[in-house]
């Protein structure tokens, strides 16, 4: 159930991350967000941990802030694997779209995850 929550929250932020940058980040439609949240999921879970663990020196001079960019590379094999309904302009949109998505999710999630654990 969390994770399918997860996943309707970050295509919620694929639209309104479209909707505001809306010359650099094309969504066809909601579906296509739900889409690229579920492949971002996936992408989340088999791909990225194998990217910590080559990058870990980096991440650790960096004091963990690598970890955006490894975001922002999963983000762009996200639209590489959508097609033509979901297109980032570029590695820095990727990144800014990264930094932008991880604050909010952890906003989110922890409001919405903190309220359901109290109850």
């Amino acid at each position: 159930m969390r994770w399918l929550l997860g996943i309707v929250i970050n295509a919620v932020l694929f639209m309104a991350l479209a909707g505001y940058f809306e010359d650099v980040i094309y969504l066809s439609g909601f579906g296509a967000a739900l889409g690229a949240s579920f492949i971002l999921s996936i992408l989340n879970i088999l791909v990225k941990p194998i990217l910590i663990i080559l990058t870990l020196p980096v991440t650790v001079l960096s004091l963990g802030l690598f970890l955006f960019v490894i975001n922002a590379i999963t983000l762009m094999l996200t639209d590489s694997l959508m097609g033509s309904s979901f297109d980032i302009g570029g590695f820095g949109m990727a990144l800014l779209t990264a930094i932008i998505m991880s604050i909010a999710n952890l906003i989110i999630q922890n409001t919405v995850f903190k309220e359901s654990k109290e109850k």
